[in-house]
């Protein structure tokens, strides 16, 4: 009997192995507790992305707010210029159409006021008192003037409104059309033209361009100091373009009027001085814009004047 109860006693439970459970557990419980801190950590983390992303939307909604008040805006001020543009190109159109027809209208009747002032000058030609032929003068004057006018006039309306078809046009020829046109005025005052090398081809209205040339370098003429007139027409390739130059020695354009020059009836002299109506410049800058070039010059007083413009350039110049 006694061997069987100190049997059973020695199968009770280890003071050792109880310690290495409890121990056991103790590091699982702490693992367990750091494990619950991270995931408090990354719950934490969590929380911040959600709060930030929750930020970040709220910035892209007003961002994509701006946005669109911004494109309703620029798309209201697109319309509102789209009708503008309308408007202008609308009422440019009605500008011309009249001008046409007011010049065209205006031909006739003064036509006959200048034929009827001149017959009478003929016919009574001495037999009324000095003051009455100048005042027959002044009116043939005064009319031929006015014509004058008229016909810039109509001729500045016509600009862009017809003859729009391009063609390639060699600029050699419109020089020999400009020599001829201009004999009179290049003999008068003694200048020298001159070509500086070979013209290229362009493109453009043939009628426009010698319009064009005819008035720039008959301006070049024209405006002439006490020297001889010298004037040198240029060309340079630049691009797509080619920039023409008509440079003279004469007696030049004060800074102040550049803009002026190029507008309608514009005149930086007396008739006393100069002849012409002010609107040959005008009826250039009109041409290149319109041939999808732009004109400009440089200028000093009293050294002479450099006029510029381009024009759409064809793929090789005229030989």
């Amino acid at each position: 009997m006694a061997t069987l109860t100190e049997e059973a006693g020695s199968g009770g439970c280890d003071p050792l192995d109880a310690r290495a459970l409890t121990t056991a557990m103790l590091n699982i419980l702490d693992d367990l507790t750091a494990e619950k801190e991270r995931l408090g950590d990354t719950q934490r983390a969590l929380l911040n992305i959600l709060e930030d992303f929750d930020l970040e939307k709220q910035r892209v909604v007003r961002v994509n707010d701006d946005l669109r008040r911004e494109i309703a805006q620029r798309t209201q001020a697109e319309d509102a210029l789209r009708d503008r543009t309308t408007e202008l190109a609308n009422s440019n159109a009605e500008l011309e159409q009249f001008a046409y027809v007011a010049s065209h209208d205006l031909q006739e009747p003064l036509r006959k006021i200048t034929g009827f002032c001149q017959l009478l000058a003929r016919r009574y030609e001495g037999r009324l008192d000095e003051r009455a032929d100048e005042y027959i003068g002044f009116v043939v004057d005064g009319t031929a003037r006015m014509q004058q006018l008229i016909n810039d006039l109509l001729t500045y309306s016509r600009v862009g409104r017809i003859d729009k078809d391009a063609a390639s046009v060699d600029c050699n020829r419109i020089m020999e059309r400009v020599r001829l046109d201009l004999a009179a005025a290049i003999e008068q005052s003694g200048a020298v033209v001159t070509v500086a090398g070979e013209l290229p081809t362009v493109t453009g209205n043939p009628t426009r361009l010698v319009q064009l040339f005819e008035n720039v370098v008959g301006n070049a003429v024209k405006f002439h100091g006490p020297a001889q007139p010298r004037v040198v027409i240029s060309a340079e390739r630049r691009g797509a373009q080619w920039r023409f130059a008509v440079s003279d020695n004469g007696i030049g354009i004060e800074p102040r009027y550049s803009e002026r020059v190029f507008g309608v009836f514009q005149r930086l002299h007396t008739r006393a001085e100069y002849p012409g109506t002010g609107i040959g410049l005008a009826v250039c800058k009109k041409i290149v814009e319109t041939q999808a070039g732009t004109i400009w010059f440089e200028s000093e007083p009293g050294a002479g004047t450099t006029f510029y413009w381009t024009l759409p350039a064809e793929t090789t110049p005229a030989r």
